[in-house]
């Protein structure tokens, strides 16, 4: 496993992840176990984010205390990210929210994007780029390419599911870039949809399948 690829191991996200999994999951379980799964993503991967000792002053006496140094931005991958925004944010309120539309044509399998709405401040800040799938790794790659074009120079992907080839395709183009991710599954099917996966994220949060 490339050393940029962080395997996040948690009892309850294993939990979360097999009702994700689980066909018969309803929608809104499904959108409940993907909140709960970011959130815990979340945890994990803000482990490392800087802090700066601040004098504070408690109801008692004066005292030193940690605040995060640097400013935090979320960006989901539409649809299927929408899921994981809240997780973050419930860690993270103050985070700015981006958006970047991109999806994957069903018949080249290759990212088409066509929205993109990002907040201030995008260069000084810590990005984090949620997509609750990696598969052939196009979207993500065309994700952090529009960022880098914005100005993004701290990057990372979270995932919850990857197959071996995006997070190869991430590791050729992106090199630098830190993947986070739940699971990472055996291989991809001739449609490009990872197995054993979860099926299309985005149809299970919206109730489109």
């Amino acid at each position: 496993m490339p050393q940029t690829v962080r395997l996040v191991e948690h009892p309850v996200l294993a939990d979360r992840l097999s009702v994700l999994r689980d066909r018969g999951t309803s929608h809104g379980a499904f959108r409940q176990a993907l909140f709960e799964a970011a959130a815990i993503m979340a945890v994990e991967v803000t482990r490392e984010l800087p802090v700066r000792e601040v004098e504070i002053e408690t109801p008692l006496e004066s005292t030193r205390g940690s605040r995060l140094k640097e400013e935090v931005t979320v960006v989901p991958v539409l649809r299927a990210g929408l899921g994981m925004v809240e997780g973050f944010l419930r860690l993270l309120p103050d985070a700015r929210v981006g958006h970047l539309g991109i999806y994957r044509d069903e018949e080249d399998h290759v990212p088409v994007h066509y929205y993109e709405r990002l907040p201030p401040g995008i260069p000084d800040a810590r990005v984090y780029v949620l997509d609750p799938m990696l598969a052939t790794g196009g979207s993500a790659v065309e994700a952090l390419h529009q960022l880098k074009r914005s100005g993004a120079t701290q990057l990372e992907l979270v995932c919850l599911v990857s197959a071996p080839d995006g997070i190869a395709a991430v590791g050729r183009t992106h090199p630098e870039v830190v993947i986070w991710t739940a699971a990472i599954d055996r291989e991809l099917d001739e449609n490009a949809y990872i197995r054993p996966g979860l099926g299309d994220a985005g149809d299970r949060v919206f109730g489109t399948s």
